[in-house]
């Protein structure tokens, strides 16, 4: 008879081990198996200058952002392409244009490093288009008309 106690309790022990393994991996929070690190953004970098604040900004599928900035006393725009990772010379180009005038796109297009531009439109009582391109990789947005 006090095999059979000793069974009983052994096994009601390692029942308890078990279950109590299975409520402490159950609360382990899944985003720590799971997490990745988050993606880098590249930040505006004040290359327009001062005066000149973001007004918006568009991504470039997973590998830069071109940014558009505005300057309210002098009524210009400006944008500039900006790698998330600087590295070796890679094609980068920004463009900018006040819709409805006459004057071409403002463009920089070349061999970068981290960022092209910056360009600057003059956009005082009218909209704009901006884009970048990075690589194989480009983007283009509109609007903010002043």
């Amino acid at each position: 008879m006090n095999m059979k106690l000793s069974r009983r309790t052994t096994t009601a022990a390692a029942l308890t081990v078990l279950a109590l393994a299975g409520t402490v991996a159950a609360t382990a929070p899944a985003s720590a198996a799971t997490a990745k690190p988050a993606a880098t953004t590249a930040a505006y970098n004040g290359v327009c200058g001062t005066g000149y604040s973001v007004v918006d900004s568009t991504p470039i599928g997973h590998v830069g952002t071109v940014y558009l900035t505005w300057n309210e006393d002098k009524g210009k725009n400006c944008a500039v392409t900006i790698r998330n990772t600087p590295g070796n010379r890679i094609n980068m180009r920004v463009t900018l244009d006040a819709l409805g005038d006459s004057i071409d796109p403002a463009v920089d297009s070349g061999t970068y490093t981290s960022y092209a531009g910056p360009v600057y439109a003059d956009a005082r009582e009218s909209c704009v288009a901006w884009g970048g391109t990075i690589g194989n990789a480009s983007a283009e947005d509109s609007g903010h008309c002043s």
